[in-house]
This record gives structure tokens, C-alpha cells and sequence, in this order.
């Protein structure tokens, strides 16, 4: 199954470590970041857990729920997560969906065989509170993930929403962004009584709180 930006995540129920989760309802009103890895008890996946686990403040600070996955049992995670806690020095409270049977992680496009047929890749998907996916990333397993990129996005996504902007290369909060072609200039002064510089009529630049 392929999914795409602006599609509706599909919603499963299943056990994690700290119980059984359905997707949309556990969401409730929050962002999710929904993240998967090959499997428990490997170096570069560890790492993430506890990259994700030190994060929770910067998480919580943006109402981002974030959900792991790996195609493990509930029991082998609850043991994986000892050594997480232990190796990086944190303490790893989020839920990890247990998806031994890999049927979440074919649901969500996560199974790539030419890397393997029983593990699933570093897929990130970015889900808003109306449960639509906004972002997809893949990486793959030998690859960590860049968790400064993945909270710019978020920031990025959540100004856009806020504001009605779009943001160019490289940015970084508080730093410049675009007004889109698709908001004339009589609206634009509605929207930015600031002002902004034009550098070409369908590249306008401004800076929003």
C-alpha cells in the first residue's frame, strides 16, 4: 500500500509495551510522529529510541505524540527498552508498536524487500490532528535518522498552518519565510501588515511571530 501527503493514516488497534492502541484514538487532538525501525536489540535503532526518548520536552512543547514500531513482540520491546534507558541515559516512555506479524508495517509501505523481507525500514510519517499525513521521510537501516530535521519539519508544518506561509531552504524558526503566489498582494497586506520584501513577484519574503 501506498501512501501519500494529504491521505487520511490509516487507523489499526494493536499492543504496544504499555498496553493496546488504536492510532486516531490515541492521537486525540495531537500531532504524531510515527517512526519505524528494523528491529529491537540493534545499535542504530537503539540510538533513536533514546534520541526520541531525551526529546520528549521538545515533543510535548509541540503537542507531537511520538509512536515507535518494530516488528518485535510487546515482551521484547519491554526488555529492548532496559537497554535504551541504560545505554543512552534516559527514560524511554512512549509507546512502541509491537508489529511481529508485519502487518502494520505493510499497511504503512514500511517493508522494503530489496532490504529486507522481515524487517521495516526507517520510514517517518508526520500526522496532523485531523489524522492526515503531512511529511513522509525513508531512510535506510543503516542510516539514523536527523532529529533536528525532524523538528523543523514539525515546525515548519505547524507555522504553515498558523500562518499560511511556506518556508524555503535551510530554514530555521524565527528565521524568513515565503508568502505563497497563491495570496495576492491586497490580501497579503491583510495577512502581513509588517510588510515584506519582493525579490521577484512570485518570491516575496517576510518574517512572522
Amino acid at each position: 500500500m501506498t501512501l501519500h501527503i494529504g491521505d487520511t493514516a490509516p487507523d489499526f488497534t494493536v499492543d504496544t509495551q504499555n498496553g493496546p492502541i488504536s492510532l486516531h484514538e490515541w492521537a486525540g487532538d495531537s500531532w504524531v510522529f510515527f517512526f519505524s525501525h528494523p528491529a529491537d536489540f540493534t545499535p542504530v535503532c537503539t540510538t533513536e529510541m533514546g534520541r526520541t526518548a531525551q526529546l520528549a520536552d521538545q515533543f510535548e512543547a509541540r503537542n507531537v505524540k511520538p509512536l515507535g514500531l518494530s516488528t518485535d513482540t510487546a515482551d521484547e520491546h519491554r526488555k529492548w527498552i532496559e537497554d535504551v534507558n541504560d545505554t543512552q541515559n534516559t527514560n524511554l516512555t512512549f509507546p512502541i508498536v509491537a508489529d511481529a506479524d508485519l502487518s502494520i508495517a505493510k499497511m504503512y509501505d514500511m517493508i522494503h524487500p530489496d532490504q529486507s523481507a522481515t524487517a521495516a525500514v526507517r520510514s517517518v510519517f508526520i500526522i496532523d490532528p485531523k489524522k492526515k499525513i503531512r511529511l513522509t521521510m525513508t531512510y535506510p537501516m543503516s542510516v539514523g535518522r536527523n532529529f533536528d530535521e525532524i523538528l523543523r519539519v514539525i515546525d515548519a508544518l505547524q507555522l504553515g498552518d498558523a500562518k499560511r506561509i511556506a518556508t524555503p531552504a535551510d530554514w530555521q524558526k524565527g528565521k524568513e519565510v515565503i508568502i505563497p503566489p497563491s495570496i495576492k498582494d491586497d490580501e497579503a497586506r491583510a495577512l502581513f501588515p509588517q510588510g515584506w520584501t519582493e525579490h521577484r513577484p512570485y518570491l516575496r519574503t517576510v518574517l512572522v511571530d
